[in-house]
C-alpha cells in the first residue's frame, strides 16, 4: 500500500469521526432544546418544594414563577423582605401554590446558613435554584481598578461561590435520602472562558460551572441531577439590557431552560444561547479573548459606551 494510500485512508477515518461527533451534538442540542418542548419532565415527581436563591428578580424570579407554574410549591430566599412578600403574593395568586419566604443577605457570608437550614426543616424539597449572583461592576474594569475593592471582593466570593455548595449541603442529604432530586446551579457564558476585566466574576462562575459537573458525576448513581446553566445575555436589572434577539426575556429563559432538566446535565439555557455560545468558542478562541489587543478593545469600547450614557444624560 503507497503512502498516499495510507493518507487517503486516515483522511477518510478522520473525516468520519468528526462528521460523527458533529452528528451526535446536533443530535443533542435537538433533544435538549427541540424534543425537550414536547415531552417536558414533569417537575413534581422530583419532590413538593423547590428553592430558589436570588428570587424577587431577574433569572431568580422567572425560574420562581415558572415552577410555581408547574405545580411546585416554593421557598424565596432573597434580602429584601418587602420585595419577597410582593413576589409570594403574586406566586400565590396567580397559581395557588404555596410558599415561604427567608430574608437574607448572601453577602453576609456563613453566618447565615443555621437559620436557612431551620427554615427549610421537614420540608420536601425537590428543587434547589442556586440562582443568586452579583458583579462588582456594570462594566469592563482592570481587577485593581474596582471601587471598594476589598469589601466587593469578599461580598462576590461570598455570593456567587459560597452560596452553592452550602445550599447543596442543606438540600443534597434529603435528597440522597429519598433517592431523587435536581439542584440547578446558575453560572454564565462567562465561566466557560476566561474573561478578562470580569476577572473574578469569571473566575467565581466557572467555579460554579466546575463544581456542578463534579457534583453531578459524584451523586448521578444516586438518582440526583446537578445541572449547570450557563446563559448569556438576559434582560435582567443587574446586565441593565433589554431585550432582543440575542437577550432574552427572563421568563422565557426560564421556562426554556426548565425544559432542558431531564435532558443535560450542563446546558446553556436556550437554544439561542446556544448557538450564540458555539458562534464565540469559534470566533473568540481563549488565546484572542486574552490577547493584549482584544483586552484594548474592550477598554476602548467601554470608554465610548460610557461617553454614549453621559451624552443621553445631559
Amino acid at each position: 500500500m503507497s503512502s498516499t494510500d495510507m493518507l487517503a485512508i486516515v483522511g477518510g477515518l478522520t473525516l468520519f469521526f468528526y462528521l460523527l461527533k458533529l452528528i451526535r451534538r446536533c443530535w443533542c442540542v435537538f433533544r435538549e432544546f427541540v424534543l425537550s418542548e414536547v415531552w417536558q419532565v414533569d417537575l413534581r415527581t422530583y419532590g413538593k418544594w423547590a428553592v430558589v436563591t436570588g428570587a424577587t428578580s431577574g433569572i431568580g424570579k422567572a425560574y420562581a414563577f415558572e415552577l410555581a407554574r408547574r405545580g411546585m410549591d416554593v421557598v424565596l430566599v432573597s434580602r429584601s423582605g418587602d420585595t419577597l412578600q410582593m413576589v409570594a403574593k403574586e406566586i400565590e395568586d396567580r397559581y395557588s401554590q404555596k410558599t415561604r419566604t427567608i430574608q437574607v443577605d448572601f453577602t453576609d457570608g456563613h453566618s447565615i446558613y443555621p437559620a436557612i437550614a431551620e427554615e427549610l426543616q421537614g420540608l420536601e424539597i425537590g428543587i434547589l435554584v442556586n440562582n443568586v449572583g452579583m458583579n462588582y461592576t456594570n462594566s469592563f474594569v482592570y481587577f485593581l481598578d474596582v471601587p471598594d475593592a476589598e469589601q466587593k471582593i469578599t461580598h462576590l466570593v461570598n455570593c456567587n461561590m459560597l452560596s452553592v455548595p452550602q445550599m447543596t449541603r442543606l438540600v443534597l442529604p434529603g435528597m440522597v435520602l429519598r433517592g431523587t432530586g435536581v439542584i440547578i446551579n446558575i453560572s454564565s457564558g462567562v465561566g466557560l472562558h476566561p474573561q478578562p476585566l470580569l476577572s473574578l466574576y469569571s473566575a467565581s462562575k466557572a467555579f460554579v460551572t466546575y463544581f456542578s459537573k463534579c457534583l453531578h458525576a459524584e451523586y448521578k448513581s444516586k438518582g440526583i441531577i446537578v445541572q449547570s446553566v450557563t446563559p448569556l445575555l438576559v434582560s435582567t436589572k443587574m446586565t441593565n439590557m433589554k431585550e432582543s434577539f440575542m437577550v432574552k426575556r427572563a421568563s422565557e429563559f426560564a421556562r426554556e431552560a426548565l425544559n432542558t432538566v431531564g435532558y443535560s446535565s450542563h446546558t446553556s439555557g436556550c437554544l439561542s444561547h446556544e448557538l450564540q455560545n458555539t458562534m464565540f468558542a469559534i470566533l473568540l478562541p481563549d488565546w484572542l479573548r486574552t490577547s493584549s489587543i482584544f483586552i484594548n478593545k474592550l477598554v476602548r469600547w467601554n470608554k465610548a459606551r460610557k461617553q454614549v450614557c453621559r451624552e443621553k444624560e445631559e
